[in-house]
């Protein structure tokens, strides 16, 4: 199950991570490289994908990788930014 964002929000990469703008809103909102690395992820596999690569590449242990990646997929959606797969469905 891959994740999308929600449509009216674009995303620009930058030398630090990336920033995010919700264009109904009107809000800018970033991300720090670690963020961004995990939102390119999601947004190409699935949050276990992304909580396994988080684990290689910054040599952390998986269960908590999967913690962060959770927290950033709830911070993302409870602001309206990610779409969910459950939310997909709708």
């Amino acid at each position: 199950m891959t994740y999308r964002l929600a449509k009216a929000v674009l995303v620009t990469g930058t030398e630090y991570g990336a920033v995010l703008l919700d264009e109904r809103r009107g809000r800018y909102f970033s991300l720090n490289a670690t963020g961004f690395f995990v939102l390119e992820t999601l947004l190409d596999g699935d949050a276990d994908l992304a909580a396994e690569r988080v684990a290689e590449r910054f040599a952390v242990p998986v269960e908590t990788a999967r913690d962060d990646v959770g927290r950033l997929i709830g911070t993302l959606a409870e602001r309206g930014l990610l779409v969910t797969p459950r939310e997909g469905r709708k």
